[in-house]
């Protein structure tokens, strides 16, 4: 496991909170989970950068309609750490 996995994972866990505490994108909570459970069975990060990259659209959509509910710096740490694969 990698600094970069580990920061991908951590990426969408974070992203994972995030949603669900704002109340939007279930499917895209549910497929975070999925992928989070996937990568701790067999450590394939794949499944972490494309749904974690979902995620962040979302996030960056929301954030246009609800500038005060997603940091700039939340953004920018996920696209940090989804952009190191």
């Amino acid at each position: 496991m990698t600094k970069v996995q580990l920061k991908a994972e951590k990426a969408c866990l974070e992203a994972k909170t995030k949603l669900e505490k704002l109340g939007v994108e279930e499917k895209i909570q549910a497929e975070l989970a999925w992928v989070i459970g996937s990568y701790n069975y067999d450590r394939n990060p794949e499944g972490l950068f494309e749904i974690g990259s979902k995620a962040l659209d979302a996030l960056k959509g929301y954030k246009t309609e609800k500038p005060r509910m997603v940091s700039k710096k939340f953004i920018a740490d996920l696209e940090k750490a989804l952009s190191e694969n």
